[in-house]
This record gives structure tokens, sequence and C-alpha cells, in this order.
């Protein structure tokens, strides 16, 4: 009788035990969004829980999505350095979506925009082969680069209709027009602009983390 309630004893608390270790935090991964940008995504000048990827964590904690953040921006970042080190990213984190955010490094520098597109549909690629969903954020340049700033912004457009991405047209809308939500340097948003920057990016976003 004894031996017989010693085994019914183990059992239970081998199913205790079990019970515990899915209820504990983290136990259970969640998908993984790879924000992954330049010094507008990293939160350049600003207190890093204050950028747009920090006020993302804490609004798919809101909404209870079972999604984490990791912000993998790096400030002065191109789309070739984004290129040459995104398979590595995406083998760390294997996320379920990548944001990707870069361009605006490449049109301020004047770089070849034929390559801009050819580096952001291999990033693309890489994320695709490695079962990531994408959303792709577009970029604008100031009026004063020309002809220049309309093909560089046409770009997004045109690899996000032929990779058939979601797609956000511009990261800064609703705030490139406001001088006074800027640094400094004229460049990058103030904490105040980070919210909207959120929002844009929702709007393309949020559809990509109801197919999961």
């Amino acid at each position: 009788m004894r031996f017989h309630s010693l085994i019914r004893f183990s059992a239970l608390s081998g199913l205790f035990l079990l019970l515990a270790l899915f209820s504990l935090p983290g136990a259970r991964a969640a998908g993984i969004i790879l924000v992954y940008g330049d010094s507008l995504s990293a939160g350049y000048g600003i207190r890093q829980e204050a950028a747009w990827p920090a006020l993302l964590q804490a609004r798919l904690q809101e909404k209870r999505l079972d999604y984490s953040v990791v912000n993998a921006s790096i400030s002065g970042e191109t789309t070739a350095g984004g290129r040459s080190r995104l398979e590595a990213a995406l083998s760390k984190h294997q996320p379920a979506v990548l944001v990707l955010v870069l361009g605006a490094n490449d049109g301020l520098r004047g770089l070849s925009l034929g390559v801009m597109r050819d580096n952001l549909k291999a990033m693309v690629a890489a994320a695709r082969r490695q079962k990531a969903r994408v959303l792709l954020v577009g970029m604008r340049l100031p009026p004063n680069f020309g002809p220049y700033a309309e093909e560089f912004h046409r770009s997004f457009g045109e690899v996000a209709r032929q990779e058939k991405l979601a797609y956000v047209d511009f990261l800064l809308d609703g705030v490139a027009d406001k001088p006074q939500l800027f640094q400094a340097d004229n460049l990058h948003p103030l904490a105040e602009a980070q919210p909207r920057l959120l929002d844009n990016v929702w709007k393309g976003l949020s559809p990509l983390l109801s197919a999961r």
C-alpha cells in the first residue's frame, strides 16, 4: 500500500513539475520581431527606453501579443552593411518578423540606388529563407536632393511591390515637417516623436502579427 502510494506521489510530483516548467516566464519562447535599421531605430541621442522599438515592446505587452522585440539597429548603417551582417543576425535570433528600416544613410551619402535596391532584395531573400515575414519601411530625403530624392523614395515602393512585401511608405510621416520634433542636428527625432514613429510602423506590422 505504501509502495503504491509512493508511486502515485512520484507521478503527481512529476506532473506538477512539468506544469510548473511550462508556466515559468519565458518557458515558451515568444516570436521574435527583429528591428533592423540605422540610427533612426537605434535611438540615437535619446534614452533607449524612449526609442520606438522599446515602445513597440510595451505595446505588444499591452495587447498581450506573444512577441519579443530585438533591436539590432546600428547608427550609421547602410544597406550594404546591413546585408553583410544579416545572415548572422537571423541565425542568432530566428525572428518570426523582420522589420527592415535601412536606406536612409545610402541616400544621405548619395550612394547608388540600384545597389541599394539589390541590397534590400538580398536581405528580404535571406529573411524568407529563414521563414521570417518582412516589413519594409520606406524613407524620404529632403527636396534639395532633387531628382535623386524622388528616385530614392520610389525605390522602396518598387522593392515592396516586386517582392510583395508589407510596406510602410515613410518612417517619419507626420514628423519630418515638424522641426521642433528633431534634435539639434535636424536629422534625429526627439523622444517626443517616437510614439508617432511607432504608429507609422504599427500600421504595416500589426497584420503580420495576426498572420502568425
